[in-house]
């Protein structure tokens, strides 16, 4: 796997718990670029689970093609990419059964971005609630296009995390399905100013046009690579 990226500066967990750079760790610089073992990489995102979540942290054998396939995106390696139809100018659609480790796996994963790809990642259920004290402003909050067309500034990179367990919320008796509004939004600047977004979810895609209709997974098709733990992914919570 192989990266031209430089290296990152050593980042902090959301526990405040230090992760260290895998660019300046285990990538080898050869000929202008980041070398990655694929082993090798497997096991720094297993050991800095373990100092983030926990001893019980561990990546099931089962999970190794789907960690490489995130790595060869992480990484932007476009050859490997190619070859595994993997589109590194959409985002990431990540599926799988509860408990799997869909959201640790972004959380780590995105240690391995380039600095200007990394994302923040922000829980549906919690968006949710901010519209119902906040009201409409709060699409704007996760897709601000006036803001980006006023002021120049690009719109963060999000993945939104377990789209579907949130519930649809009335601001003062109105109600809006916020994450299909936010989006549709969000659609627009990934056409105009290519700007990513990342979900993790344990809807199929049909359970995803039951929920927020044929107009909204029609543009996920365009902005997601659809990635997914296997069926037989257990539980990994304790």
């Amino acid at each position: 796997m192989e990266s031209k990226r430089n290296p990152q500066g050593a980042s902090t967990s959301t526990t405040t718990k230090t992760i260290r750079n895998p660019y300046k760790e285990i990538a080898q610089f050869k000929d202008g670029m980041f070398r990655f073992n694929f082993t090798e990489s497997r096991n720094w995102l297993e050991d800095q689970g373990k100092q983030v979540f926990g001893s019980h942290f561990y990546i099931d054998p089962l999970d190794h093609p789907l960690i490489h396939d995130l790595l060869i995106y992480a990484i932007g390696d476009k050859e490997t990419a190619r070859k595994r139809n993997l589109d590194l100018n959409k985002g990431i659609l990540l599926t799988g059964p509860v408990g799997c480790g869909k959201t640790s796996i972004m959380m780590l994963i995105r240690y391995f971005f380039a600095p200007d790809k990394k994302y923040r990642i922000k829980s549906t259920r919690k968006i949710s609630f901010e519209f119902e004290s906040d009201g409409f402003k709060v699409i704007k909050r996760y897709a601000p296009e006036s803001e980006v067309k006023n002021t120049n500034l690009r719109s963060p990179n999000y993945c939104f995390d377990d789209l579907g367990i949130e519930q649809v919320q009335k601001h003062f008796g109105n109600e809006c399905d916020v994450m299909g509004e936010i989006l549709l939004s969000r659609y627009d600047l990934f056409i105009s100013e290519k700007v990513m977004t990342h979900i993790t979810t344990n809807l199929s895609a049909s359970e995803i046009e039951q929920r927020y209709g044929n107009r909204v997974r029609s543009r996920m098709r365009a902005m997601f690579n659809l990635m997914a733990f296997s069926k037989g992914s257990e539980d990994k919570r304790i």
